[in-house]
This record gives structure tokens, C-alpha cells and sequence, in this order.
């Protein structure tokens, strides 16, 4: 067979292509080598070229790949690090969250309680310790304080997580700026961090841990860097554990802002007379201005630079949307004022007195809180204050340091009005109606006379104003002088005592007894070291103001001693049932009611008629005496109607003596217009005493030479009573 006709089959290989495939191809292939030909001899050269470059400066490229190690290892470990300080940090909130207390347990953290004293009509007047008015919650107090204490303390205090980055590196910016460190001043803290402050980390105070409580605030105020981390890491656990309004009630309650006051509801009582409830803006306000510097910026120290203060707060609620601009510009123009209590600030001294002779657990080392009603008379105090101004804007010259001090006190010994000082509106300063010991001079003289009536003498006997000079064992002869260096013979003892004659005073001592004088003297009251010589019956001893107006106290009730006091009741907060009682009052006699009632009388004379007669009040009955000290160190005048008794002395307190004041002076002006004053709208009263004194009783005391020789009828008596000098 001949295959000439036949198609030949294709190959196993063409096969492998369509027809189409194989048209694309031949008809693609002189393109495609051409194609690769022009290529190839591009990219190979490219290659080469690139291979072939120069690689640079090897220095500069040593560098580079320095820097970029570096780098990596700085990234690398700083990675690192940061993830165990988030650990540490985690796990050291963590634990704090552990520790915290529930947040109604942290409201209250004062270690010492509160004295809050009422006057005789249940008004109260002083605050003493730390004052703590009650708990309050952020949603409970007036939205006033609570906007403005975050508008000046922490306006982002609702949107961080209890620290504010942003807030401490503005603090730091403003520190630089100012010269400072840059943790010193200004320290951006927030509310949170703040109430982690106030709750000093969770640190409670204990006595035997701490050398005294200022130490330990002291270190719960500390601002190191290393606190300031602690304290950021407690702010982060109490924002885990509390919520912002709890973490804010917290820091109303525990924040102190002045005048002894703990936490927002103390300071609206005690400033404003009114709960944190009920606060305004401009009272809120000046609360809130009050947290930056309480002790300064209180209003009790300085109102105008509190209110200055609570102007800038204003502002700022008023930028932040929490006032309109009406009730700002409202606000502005009547800012807030102290209520009458805060403002009259009325018995600093007392209530100083009553705090350092009550109790000492009940009053000074107080845990808990505690209402003392006291004696005290406000109208009284305010006349006794306002007196005491008079005098020395009017009557004493510009630039004397002359102090004086006041008290009145009712015949039982309740003391109404207490003055320490010329400086009226005080508390914690030298209290010269209860400390100072000065000599009485002629005030003493009326329990010379007490003796001698309560011995038998009677007020019409007479004694001779005559030269007189005493033997004085160990100190040689004692002549005596009268203040006008005069001598006026025969006097009965009323006019011996209206002139405050000094030599029928030594004698009629002398003749009822020194050591009976002594013990009238201490049984009336006076308990300080009386002198031993004769010269005790010219004031020679030293006592005080309240010591001897109370002396004078037991002459008006009728010759029985009393015991100054203040205090009438003592009860916890929130108790009505007291735990103790008036302490003080009326105890035994010392001398009959006839001895008080004559001796009354010849005190009248003094203030009527005698060296007291400008101290008299002309709508009424008073009686009292004039004392000046020998050296004229002191100058007192004490007496009373029949309603109060009132004490005045002054002096300096270096002991400087007076220019040109006597008792019949000045203290007896400064008496007359307190009591001018005290007597307001009080119907008067006579006096209880005997008119005109007693009939003559005893012969004439009078010495024979220059010696202490008397009558044989005087000794017989002396001996017959037991009263002998000893």
C-alpha cells in the first residue's frame, strides 16, 4: 500500500497544541524573541549596575546601624519595663482596693471631738476642738458648694480616672514659672488624690505611734515623690472602689476649712448659722474658696479677703457653666456674711476659761463631741466689750500699751461677762481676768473691814489716821504713809474705808488679827499666798481679777463664799441627759449677813462719796472699792448694784508702772459704763445693806508710841475672842 495519498498523523508532542494556540505562538514568537532580546540586555546591565554602586561612607553606615540597634534595645526594654511597672501598678492597686474601707466609714476623721457652748439661754456662741457638724452626702448638700468646690478644686474631676495628667504637667509648667521646683507649690493634684491626702493613705492616728498629732498630719502632708506615687496609686484604687459622688462626700466631710471646722456641714453652722443644705451661691462659694488656705482665708480672721476669695470662685463657676451670668453678677453684689453668732465672736476669753477649768477629758483631750451650757450672758459680754472700747478709743492715749480686764459675775458666782484683754475679739491669748496675779493694793482693804465687824467692831467706830511705825521682825522699822501723804486723826472706819486711808487700815488689821484677816480673806475666795506682815491690809499679796470679784460676790449675797463658774451643764451631742452640773455657786459663810450688810454700806460711801465716785450710776444703789499698788503697777476698782457684781483692773503686763491712773480713775470709768451698760432696761434695785451703819460699839483704836501697843479694853477683847496676832 502506498501512503503518498495519506495525511501523515501529527506528533505526540504537537498534539499538545491547538491550532489556535499554535497560530498565537507562531505568530507571537518573532515578537517575543525580539522581545527578550532588546530586554535582556536591559535588566542584565541594570543588575549589574546595581550591584556594582559604591556602598557609601562605611563611617555613616557603622552609625546607622548603631543608632537603629540602639533603637530596638531601647524599645525592646522599655516595653518591657513599662509591662512590669503596669504589673506592679496593677497589682499594687489592687491590694490597696483590698484595704479600703466602706466609704460611709471614712466620713468622720477627726481624733479629737468638739465643745460647743451655749450661753445662758441655750444660744450658742464658741466653738472649741475639732468641730464636726454632722455627715452630709455630695447629692445632699446644696449643689452651690458642690459646683463650685469642683469648679475650684478639679473641674475634670467627673471625667478622669482619679489622676489628670494634664492637671500635673500645668502644675509643674506653673511651678517652673514661678521659680520653683517642680513638685513644689502647685501640685495638680485631683479631688481624688486630695481625699486620699485627707485620708493619709489609709494610715490611722495612734498615740503611740506618733510623737503628737501635728507630727502625724505633718506626714500625711508630706510632698515627696515617692508619697506622691503612693498617693497616686490609693486615688486609682479609691476610683475603683467608690464612686465619684462618694469619693466627693468624702472630701466634704474630712476637708478642713477653718475656725476648728471639719467638712462642709461644721463650716456652713458655724460661719453661716445654717446647714450646707441651704447655702447659696456666694456662700457656697466661700466655702469652697476656703480650701486653698482655711486658716487665713477664714472669715472669723479676715471676711474681706475671704470674700475677695469667694469673688474669684464665682468666676470660675460662672466660666464652667454652673452660673449664669445673672446669678453670678447676684452673687458678686451680695456676698456672703457671717451670721450673728460668728460675727460677734462673743467670750473668747470665757469660753477659753470654761475650756481650761472644766474637765480635761470632757474638754482639752475630747474624743467625742460635747454641749456645755454655760453662764454666759451675751447682752452683758457685748456691754462689757463695748466698754472696755469706749475707755481706750476716748480716754487713753494713742500708742499705750495699758491692758485691762473685765468681769461680771451675778452674787452666786455665775460669771456673765469675761474680758481679757483690750483686745475683745480674741481667743487663745493671755487671759488676764483668770491668770494674771497682781497685787490688789486698797481693794483688799473691804475684808480688813469684814474681820473687824464680823469681830464686833461696828462701822461709826473710830480709829486714829495718825503716825504709825511697825517693828518688823527681819526687816526693821515700817512706817505706813496715806496716799496724800497727809494724816487725818480721828476717822470712824466708813470714813477710814471711803478715803482708803492706808494707816487706820494697819491698825484695824493689826487689831482684829492678821491671821484672822488671812482667813476672811481665803474664805471669801482668795486663795492665793497671802502676805504675813501688816502690810497684807494694803493689798501687798497678789490674786486675780476673777478671785477677787468673787470675793466681792460673797459681800453682796450676804457674807457667804462662791465659787466662780461658767459652766452649768455638760452633755454629749445628741444626749439630753447631762453628765455632770454646775460645779460652782454659793458655799459657806464666811461672815453674818449683819457684818455684809454693814460693810455694804460703808462701800456705798466709797463709790458715792468717796474715792469711787466716778464709778457711781446715777439711776442706782452701788457699792464698791478703789486699788492702786504702792508701786503703782496696778489699778483696780471693784463693786456692785444689787443685780451684778464687776471687776476692773488694769496695769502692763511688763509691770510697767502707770502714768497718772489710780483705781479711782480710769478703771473706775471703765466700770461705771460697763455697768451703765449691764443695767440697760433693768428696773433698779436697793441695795441690801445697813443705813448709816451700826451704833459705836468699841473704843477708839489708836496706838500709844511707834510701836504695835494697844488699849488694855482691845486686848482684853482680842483675848476674850481668840484673836490675837500670831
Amino acid at each position: 500500500m502506498s501512503d503518498s495519498g495519506r495525511k501523515k498523523p501529527p506528533l505526540v508532542a504537537e498534539r499538545r497544541y491547538s491550532k489556535t494556540s499554535k497560530t498565537k505562538s507562531k505568530a507571537s514568537t518573532p515578537k517575543k524573541a525580539a522581545a527578550s532580546k532588546s530586554a535582556k540586555p536591559k535588566r542584565r546591565p541594570t543588575k549589574r549596575k546595581a550591584s556594582a554602586k559604591p556602598a557609601g561612607n562605611p563611617i555613616l553606615r557603622f552609625f546607622k546601624r548603631l543608632i537603629g540597634l540602639i533603637l530596638r534595645v531601647i524599645w525592646g526594654f522599655s516595653w518591657r519595663v513599662g509591662a512590669v511597672v503596669a504589673l506592679i501598678v496593677a497589682l499594687s492597686v489592687g491590694y490597696v482596693y483590698t484595704t479600703l474601707p466602706e466609704a460611709g466609714a471614712v466620713l468622720d476623721g477627726r481624733a479629737k471631738g468638739s465643745v460647743t457652748m451655749t450661753d445662758r439661754d441655750g444660744q450658742v456662741f464658741a466653738w472649741r476642738g475639732d468641730q464636726f457638724g454632722g455627715v452630709v452626702t455630695a447629692d445632699a448638700v446644696s449643689p452651690h458648694l458642690k459646683n463650685a468646690v469642683v469648679a475650684t478644686e478639679d473641674k475634670r474631676f467627673y471625667r478622669h480616672f482619679g489622676i489628670s495628667p494634664r492637671g500635673v504637667a500645668s502644675a509643674i509648667r506653673i511651678n517652673l514659672r514661678e521659680g520653683r521646683g517642680p513638685l513644689s507649690g502647685h501640685g495638680g493634684s485631683t479631688i481624688t488624690q486630695q481625699t486620699a491626702k485627707l485620708l493619709c493613705l489609709g494610715v490611722e492616728y495612734n498615740s503611740d505611734d506618733w510623737e503628737s498629732e501635728a507630727a502625724y498630719e505633718s506626714d500625711c502632708r508630706q510632698g515627696s515623690l515617692w508619697r506622691k506615687i503612693k498617693e497616686a496609686i490609693y486615688a486609682l484604687a479609691m476610683e475603683s472602689k467608690y464612686s465619684k459622688d462618694e469619693i466627693l462626700s468624702i472630701y466634704l466631710n474630712r476637708a478642713y476649712m477653718g475656725g476648728g471646722a471639719y467638712g462642709a456641714e461644721a463650716a456652713a453652722q458655724r460661719f453661716f448659722g445654717k446647714p450646707a443644705s441651704a447655702l447659696d451661691p456666694a456662700e457656697g462659694a466661700m466655702l469652697a474658696g476656703l480650701l486653698t488656705a482655711p486658716t487665713s482665708l477664714a472669715p472669723t480672721n479676715n471676711l474681706q479677703r475671704s470674700q475677695n476669695r469667694a469673688a474669684v470662685v464665682i468666676d470660675l463657676m460662672r466660666d464652667q457653666g454652673y452660673l449664669s451670668d445673672t446669678a453670678a453678677q447676684n452673687a458678686l453684689n451680695h456676698p456672703a456674711e457671717l451670721s450673728p453668732a460668728a460675727e460677734a465672736r462673743a467670750g473668747g476669753y470665757f469660753a477659753d476659761w470654761v475650756m481650761s477649768s472644766g474637765p480635761e477629758f470632757f474638754t482639752r483631750n475630747s474624743t467625742s463631741d460635747v454641749v456645755i451650757r454655760t453662764t454666759l450672758d451675751q447682752r452683758i459680754q457685748k456691754a462689757a466689750e463695748e466698754a472696755m472700747n469706749y475707755i481706750y478709743s476716748e480716754k487713753v492715749k494713742d500708742g499705750s500699751e495699758a491692758q485691762a480686764a473685765i468681769v461680771v459675775m451675778s452674787a452666786d458666782g455665775a460669771v456673765r461677762a469675761m474680758v481679757g484683754g483690750r483686745e475683745t475679739r480674741v481667743s487663745g491669748v493671755f487671759n488676764r481676768a483668770t491668770t494674771a496675779k497682781r497685787q490688789s493694793g486698797s481693794a483688799f482693804k473691804p475684808f480688813v473691814y469684814a474681820t473687824a465687824l464680823e469681830l464686833g467692831w461696828s462701822s461709826n467706830d473710830t480709829v486714829m489716821d495718825e503716825p504709825l511705825t511697825i517693828n518688823i521682825p527681819g526687816s526693821g522699822p515700817w512706817s505706813p504713809k496715806n496716799y496724800d501723804k497727809k494724816y487725818h486723826g480721828e476717822v470712824t472706819l466708813t470714813e477710814a474705808l471711803r478715803s482708803s486711808l492706808n494707816i487706820p487700815a494697819v491698825k484695824m488689821a493689826r487689831a482684829a488679827g492678821l491671821d484672822n484677816v488671812r482667813r476672811v480673806a481665803e474664805g471669801f475666795g482668795i486663795k492665793s499666798d497671802l502676805a504675813q506682815g501688816p502690810a497684807l491690809a494694803l493689798g501687798a499679796s497678789e490674786t486675780t481679777l476673777i478671785e477677787m470679784t468673787g470675793a466681792y460676790a460673797g459681800i453682796l449675797n450676804g457674807g457667804s463664799s462662791v465659787t466662780p463658774y461658767g459652766l452649768v451643764e455638760l452633755r454629749m451631742q445628741g444626749d439630753d441627759d447631762p453628765l455632770m452640773t454646775a460645779t460652782g455657786g454659793i458655799r459657806e459663810r464666811v461672815i453674818s449677813e449683819n457684818a455684809a450688810r454693814e460693810l455694804t454700806w460703808m462701800m456705798y460711801n466709797v463709790a458715792t462719796r468717796g474715792s469711787g465716785r466716778r464709778a457711781n450710776l446715777d439711776d442706782r444703789e452701788v457699792a464698791g472699792k478703789t486699788g492702786t499698788s504702792s508701786d503703782a503697777k496696778d489699778a483696780w476698782f471693784i463693786g456692785f448694784s444689787a443685780d451684778y457684781v464687776a471687776g476692773v483692773w488694769m496695769g502692763y503686763d511688763n509691770n510697767t508702772p502707770l502714768s497718772g491712773v489710780t483705781g479711782s480713775g480710769l478703771p473706775a470709768e471703765i466700770w461705771h459704763e460697763t455697768m451703765t451698760r449691764v443695767h440697760d432696761g433693768i428696773d433698779p434695785k436697793p441695795l441690801p445693806m445697813l443705813r448709816d451703819g451700826s451704833p459705836p460699839k468699841k473704843t477708839k483704836v489708836r496706838n500709844d508710841s511707834n510701836d504695835d501697843t494697844r488699849g488694855g479694853i482691845d486686848k482684853l477683847l482680842r483675848d476674850l475672842l481668840g484673836t490675837g496676832d500670831r
